[in-house]
């Protein structure tokens, strides 16, 4: 019997990445390919690239080329592209990356294995044409029930759009337990049904992100992944939830639910409703100790899902919110709403409900037509709003958006000057938000233990998984990753909290 091929999943980008790599893996792993953590010891290294500003798209570039190395000095014989650089370029970057052997888009997605074979045994695979995936759907949410067969939507059912019937119930039929589908390698979904994508875990711990919807509608002058990602379509609920259980039979503890525009979750159903509906069904989950929620746009916030976020055991009141600036004239150039009022009444609202609720969020400066006033006004918004967490971006142009095609534009070094400027007020702010919260008890997911009695780490409830900081746990006896531990904050380094456990727990219970 031949020795089955082998491939790695080099992985770059956002937690959105890191599923549809998960996807991948699940597919090769149900043909048969045998999966590896290090490029060297593949038969093919499988770059999933991030396509959103510069810096990543270098990152790609260099984690394509590292890989190319590795011919003649390892096992690797070939280097694939694919994810959204791969997917937004396609023949550009493989004309000016000849080191990528193959540059596949998410249309090559469900036949994955055979370009891999196609390409290990000398054949040439055409490399990906880019479209704007934004025209392959109707510009109505609702019309786009039943119209996307043809379209490639990773992280979905895998008759793509198609499978959406408009079903808005969680519960029913539709949400019975996991069905198992024969065939499959120990470890690879579907989880609930042959509509599920195919995923195969690629990495272990108590954490996981399970995708609720693709594209995004929105049209903000920054940003081009709405043309490379398309138009929004959520998930079936029944899909999510059944992903859910199959995540929690894996060793996950914590699910974050990840799309480009969580708040829309549900529109193209029908139900714009209906994350609120679905959080309490994913919380029930057995083994589940937390629900997390990403990507959440200010101008889309509901009292009602406000409300469940604050209130809903296992949901962690963590919101996630894309600010961008609060400079009203910013703003409106970007193609937002909102200013600095509307925001801190939002985030007074919040707190009103719960008041040790996390709150991040990430802006831009240097946009085109900024001013000193407008930069002061995001000051006076930074400084009032009491953030956990802040990214701050200097401005560049993207191709093919519209703010590229603004006057007004700043120069360089403005820009940089603008960034550190509001970088260094956003880090001394986030640590002072941190020590407001010395005293107060927090609720720790365990990631590692270092040793039995060791340095335990983790997260409260405010932080979300490398983005917003960490717990350190003055003690791990008895701890293991996974396990919910209460903990009294002692110490604080930065956003990362000291805390000290209080003796309970809770561990996942397995079915």
């Amino acid at each position: 019997m031949p020795e089955p091929r082998t491939v790695a999943l080099v992985t770059l980008g956002c937690a959105r990445n890191e599923v549809d790599s998960e996807e991948l893996a699940g597919r090769l792993a149900a043909d048969g390919w045998q999966l590896v953590e290090d490029a060297a010891d593949a038969d093919v290294a499988v770059v999933n690239t991030c396509g959103f500003v510069d810096a990543a798209k270098k990152d790609s570039v260099d984690a394509l080329l590292e890989a190319n190395d590795l011919k003649g000095q390892a096992r690797t014989q070939a280097v694939v592209a694919v994810g959204c650089m791969a997917e937004r370029y396609g023949k550009e970057l493989a004309q000016e990356l000849p080191e990528a052997d193959g540059v596949l888009g998410f249309d090559d997605y469900a036949d994955i294995s055979d370009r891999l074979r196609t390409i290990l045994s000398g054949g040439v695979h055409a490399s990906h044409t880019p479209r704007d995936r934004r025209k392959l759907l109707p510009i109505s949410p609702a019309e786009r029930q039943g119209q996307g067969g043809a379209v490639a939507l990773p992280g979905h059912a895998q008759d793509g759009a198609a499978s959406v019937t408009g079903t808005a119930s969680v519960t029913g039929a539709e949400a019975e337990a996991p069905v198992s589908v024969p065939d499959l390698p120990e470890g690879v979904a579907p989880a609930s049904g042959p509509r599920a994508p195919l995923r195969r875990r690629l990495g272990g711990g108590p954490v996981a992100s399970v995708k609720l919807a693709s594209g995004c509608d929105r049209r903000c002058a920054f940003c081009a992944i709405p043309s490379f990602r398309g138009s929004f379509i959520s998930r079936r609920p029944s899909d999510v939830l059944g992903e859910t259980r199959w995540l929690a039979g894996q060793g996950v503890t914590e699910v974050m639910l990840v799309s480009e525009n969580n708040t829309s979750y549900g529109k193209d159903l029908g139900d714009i409703r209906l994350l609120e509906t679905l959080l309490p069904e994913l919380a029930a989950v057995d083994g589940i100790e937390r629900i997390r929620v990403s990507y959440l746009q200010p101008a889309e916030m509901r009292p009602g899902l406000i409300d469940v976020l604050t209130s809903t055991p296992k949901v962690a009141p963590y919101f996630d919110l894309s600010f961008q600036h609060s400079a009203p004239g910013v703003l409106r150039a970007m193609r937002r709403f909102g200013d600095t009022e509307r925001f801190l009444e939002l985030l007074e609202t919040i707190r009103g409900k719960a008041p040790q609720a996390g709150v991040r969020s990430n802006f831009i400066v240097g946009f085109p037509g900024e001013t000193e006033d407008d930069v002061a006004e995001l000051e006076r918004f930074l400084g009032a709003a009491r953030l956990d967490a802040i990214g701050v971006f200097g401005y560049s142009d993207e191709e093919g958006t519209e703010a590229a095609g603004y006057d007004g534009k700043l120069d360089e070094d403005e820009v940089a000057a603008r960034l550190a400027r509001v970088s260094r007020l956003a880090e001394e702010l986030t640590a002072q938000r941190a020590e407001e919260r010395l005293g107060e008890t927090v609720d720790v997911l365990v990631e590692t233990v270092d040793g039995e009695d060791g340095e335990a780490v983790g997260r409260a409830a405010h932080q979300a998984p490398e983005t917003d900081g960490q717990t350190v746990l003055t003690s791990g006896e008895g701890l293991r990753p996974g396990m919910v531990v209460a903990a009294k904050v002692v110490d604080t380094d930065g956003v990362d909290l000291v805390a000290e456990p209080l003796g309970g727990c809770t561990e996942a219970v397995r079915g």
